[in-house]
């Protein structure tokens, strides 16, 4: 998009229901002419009128392309007014912004992606893409699973999704923090998981959910064996706007929108930020 602080409208296409807190909108431009492209990891500036703007980050792969997938989930002012919406209504996006995950240093990895909630969304656009590149020679990972973490059956999101994943060949497993009576799956945290899971010098482990499982999930994998630069995870701040001019989202001499938000467990370690890298 050519400026960086005017919106370009948007037209949501259709709306996933993931559960009673997330839904997936799924836009195109108005504008089919104005040149799009972005890169896992990176995030839009969504805008509602008199509902001002947040960062969200994209869901879909670039692949899929003119699709956009914007998974958001209610938690203020204008994510409610996203739940309000119907398809067929616009919306104003700026963007892409952000540092993605350096997606060619996944080639031949093996790949273990740790999600909670609402933390999926990102990673999704990496699976979908990597996905995508199967049975390229220079773009494929060797394998790719899954950890997923939700408070219960019912707040699990992407589970058509996660199935169609499982059809492909990744390794998917899911679990709950408290099951109800017809939950057959793993019960317990994420963090649960992680300990029945080969981590090698081949593992790239990509992270992303509530800060305190991120924490948890970092000083696991350290543990485990798996390196500094091959811990990545996605780091939240108030981005207000995208192109680090305003200041809200400094951290430690960098600025999330610019610097992030996807780091690795190395960078992480050179900021004021330990509380994820230790």
């Amino acid at each position: 998009m050519n400026n960086n602080f005017i919106p370009s409208p948007a037209k949501i296409c259709e709306i996933i229901h993931e559960n009673e807190q997330i839904s997936t909108f799924r836009l195109k431009l108005i504008n089919t002419s104005i040149p799009f492209s972005f890169l896992p990891g990176q995030f839009l500036m969504l805008s509602v009128p008199h509902c001002g703007e947040a960062a969200i980050s994209i869901s879909s792969s670039p692949t899929a392309l003119p699709i956009i997938d914007l998974s958001i989930r209610k938690a203020g002012t204008l994510t409610n007014a996203m739940h309000m919406m119907k398809a067929g209504n616009q919306v104003g996006i700026r963007g892409p912004y952000g540092n993605p995950f350096p997606m060619k240093n996944f080639v031949n990895r093996d790949l273990l992606f740790v999600a909670g909630g609402i933390g999926l969304a990102p990673l999704k656009s990496v699976i979908d893409y990597c996905l995508f590149h199967s049975n390229s020679v220079h773009d494929a990972a060797q394998s790719i699973t899954l950890l997923y973490g939700s408070r219960s059956p019912s707040d699990i999101a992407f589970q058509s999704v996660t199935s169609n994943w499982q059809e492909q060949g990744v390794n998917c497993r899911l679990t709950v923090d408290e099951a109800d009576t017809d939950w057959q799956g793993n019960v317990g945290l994420v963090t649960d998981l992680l300990p029945r899971h080969n981590v090698t010098d081949n593992t790239t482990a990509l992270v992303c959910g509530p800060p305190v499982m991120i924490r948890f999930i970092i000083a696991q994998l350290s543990a485990m064996g798996c390196q500094d630069e091959a811990i990545f995870t996605t780091l939240e701040r108030h981005m207000k706007c995208g192109v680090g001019t305003c200041g809200h989202c400094h951290l430690d001499g960098k600025m999330v929108c610019m610097d992030g938000p996807v780091f690795s467990l190395s960078q992480l370690k050179t900021m004021d930020v330990m509380e994820l890298a230790q």
